[in-house]
């Protein structure tokens, strides 16, 4: 059953916090049934706030293609060698970033991240003001921050309401197993059947996440 319309879109930007959070998950229960379903299972998703800033970026470019917990153990080796900062970054070398568990693709990321950072041709500070395809378009002018990246930073860094992020596996196995499908959609199909959950989709892909996590006996931190 597909959803209501959840009326007009949000001005930008706004951010999400744990009250705003719960309303749009119950006026997103309210009108599709199918979520509603999966609030009530589960109750209201948790935020996943991230702060923002260089080490979330980090993190997130860890995250890329690999399992939550691979990454979320790289991230923690890196935390225990050096203050996890632009100069502080730079300071490591190859061999050193491989043991940690960065690729040399990965690791070339985000010394160019940090490079910017350093520079000052990249302000992380100033997106919050931004709306959010502009963010967005500053973000993806990173190399090495890609689609994906831009929309998980605009999640759970900046808390963006109506983001949906383009290429996540585990939000379209959420969607195959809960709306429910005949098959995993496709990127470009799981963004079209997002489109009625304006202005939450942000929300609505918490709740998808929180369900397939749940169902795995998994956590995400």
């Amino acid at each position: 059953m597909a959803a209501r319309s959840l009326g007009r879109a949000l001005s930008e930007p706004q951010s999400l916090d744990e009250l705003r959070l719960a309303h749009a998950a119950s006026e997103l229960a309210a009108v599709d049934p199918r979520l509603a379903g999966l609030v009530d299972e589960n109750g209201s998703p948790p935020l996943w706030g991230r702060r923002g800033g260089f080490p979330t970026l980090v993190k997130i470019v860890l995250e890329q293609q690999v399992s939550l917990d691979s990454a979320a153990a790289a991230f923690a080796k890196l935390e225990a060698t050096v203050a996890v900062e632009p100069e502080c970054f730079l300071t490591l070398d190859d061999a050193e970033l491989k043991t940690i568990g960065f690729s040399r693709q990965k690791a070339g990321y985000c010394r160019g991240l940090a490079t910017q950072i350093i520079e000052g041709s990249l302000d992380l500070d100033s997106l919050a003001s931004l709306p959010d395809d502009e963010a967005h378009r500053v973000l993806t002018a990173v190399k090495g921050i890609g689609p994906w990246t831009a929309d998980v930073y605009l999640l759970f860094a900046l808390r963006r309401p109506d983001v949906w992020p383009m290429g996540d596996r585990a939000l379209v196995v959420s969607m195959a197993e809960n709306l429910p499908l005949d098959e995993v959609p496709s990127y470009d199909e799981a963004a079209s059947i997002a489109e009625q959950w304006r202005p939450w989709r942000s929300v609505a892909a918490r709740v998808l996440w929180h369900s397939y996590l749940k169902n795995r006996g998994r956590s995400l931190d």
